[in-house]
């Protein structure tokens, strides 16, 4: 039961982790998200479109 325990613990320390991590992403790039809309991380402008 100790172990669930410390495995619980470290899993909602590392989603914590991860959930201020893409919010400091998120404050300090500038854009708001917005849902529906495609993330352009490394797009190119004169990249072919396959859709």
């Amino acid at each position: 039961m100790k172990r669930v325990a410390t495995f619980a613990f470290y899993a909602i320390g590392a989603l914590a982790i991860a959930y201020l991590a893409l919010y400091a992403y998120a404050t300090f790039r500038g854009q708001p998200i917005i849902p529906g809309d495609p993330i352009h991380i490394f797009r190119k402008p004169d990249a072919p479109s396959y859709s």
